[in-house]
Parts: structure tokens; sequence; C-alpha cells
């Protein structure tokens, strides 16, 4: 299996390259506008066809790369059903299965840090976006986000996974690159309550800024910007 793991510096944003062999096809999972053409070439050096992108939710602090590489690659375009972007070819439900040559995803339906976040399950790992981070989780306080909805999601879904399984997430501002379940129902500070009131209580108090690419970055998504539209 080919599992790449790139990192954007400016927004401390994963993407995540997905192929079950050179020369086969791929799929893309959280895409970064800026680094188009990094994916592009590593797609080329590995003789690997681009047939699936996805974003796991809108983002707020990067522009998507997801309209460049259907405009590059005419690639199919992945969000869930509750997505607003005018740029997606197909929004999977709850439970929907997404397959490509060697590999399939089962997609998770996990508002709460927007509504609508969803995760990606693969074999022995799942992207989480912003759902669950490393020792954190998504803020809750914009996009429709919900701090009850984001610990349904994570406490009756997310965290009932097998706690081997590898957490992939869409940010990190630490330098990690994954995590376990079993690592972040022991370690992870916001998730050691018991109630979804405890939860509310810590996640509606984090008085956060809004970040920086906000007010660019989500209507960006929404339309599906290309580089030729910046």
């Amino acid at each position: 299996m080919i599992f790449k793991q790139l990192f954007d510096e400016k927004s401390s944003t994963y993407t995540y390259i997905v192929a079950s062999g050179k020369g086969r096809e791929a799929l893309i999972i959280d895409p970064v506008i800026e680094h188009t053409s990094i994916y592009t070439d590593l797609f080329n050096d590995l003789d690997l066809s681009l047939v699936k992108t996805i974003d796991t939710h809108i983002h707020a602090d990067h522009i998507s790369a997801m309209a460049e590489l259907k405009e590059r690659t005419n690639c199919e375009t992945i969000m869930g059903e509750h997505s607003k972007s005018e740029v997606v070819s197909l929004k999977v439900k709850d439970h929907e299965k997404i397959s490509i040559d060697g590999v399939n995803l089962e997609a998770l339906y996990t508002p709460g840090h927007t509504d609508d976040s969803y995760c990606f399950v693969m074999k022995d790992r799942i992207f989480t976006g912003d759902t669950l981070l490393i020792n954190g989780t998504g803020r809750t306080d914009f996009q429709n986000g919900s701090s009850s909805e984001a610990y349904d999601s994570l406490f009756n879904k997310v965290l009932k996974l097998p706690e081997e399984t590898l957490v992939y997430p869409a940010h990190d501002y630490k330098g990690n690159k994954f995590s376990t379940i079993g690592g972040e129902k022991k370690n992870n500070p916001r998730l050691q309550v018991s109630t979804a009131a405890e939860y509310a209580d810590i996640m509606d108090n984090l008085n956060l800024a809004n970040p920086k690419m906000m007010d660019v970055a989500v209507p960006a998504n929404l339309k599906g910007l290309s580089l030729n539209d910046l």
C-alpha cells in the first residue's frame, strides 16, 4: 500500500494520499491548494491515477485543492451529504462506502466541529478531520458547530472503534503525526469527561480567535475556487 502524509506548515494541515500500489488508482484527503503541484508530481512519480478527492468538511483555515485537482485530473470530488460546497460531484451518506482499486473507506457523519464534518475509516485507521485531534478536538463555535453533537460524534461513533485503530487528523500543531483510539481515550484531556454537559463546559469556554483565513477560506471552499480564481 502507498500511504503518504503531507504537511502544510501555514495552516498545520495534514493531507493524505492513499493507493494500493504503484500504477493504481489513488485518492487524496484534505488537500491544500498551494501544494497542488506537489501532489500531481507525486502522482506522476508513483504512476498513480487520482480518481477521488475528499474533504472532511468545509475548512476555515486554508483553501482546499479539491476544485483545482478536479480541473487538472477530472477526479471525482467527495464530501458528506450535509456539505454546501458547489464543487462536490458526490455527496456521501453516513456509513456509505467509498472504493477505488484495492482501497475501501467508510464515511462516518460526525457533526460538532462543523455541521458537515465527516470522518473516513479505512481498515486499521481513521481519518478524523477536525473531529478528533491528537490530544485535542475540533472547536465547536462556528460553521453551525455544536459541542453536544461533537460529544455524540466522539463518544458514540469515533471512540467506539477498536482501541488499536490509528488516528490521522486533519491538523496538528505540535509535530504529532498520528495516534490511536486507545491513546486518545487515555491521554486526550478533552475526552476525560462523563457527560455531554461536561464536554460542553470545556468547549464553550475556549475563547479562541477565529482562524486568520476564515473570511477568505470558507467562501472560497463553498464556491470551489481553483488557482485561476485566486
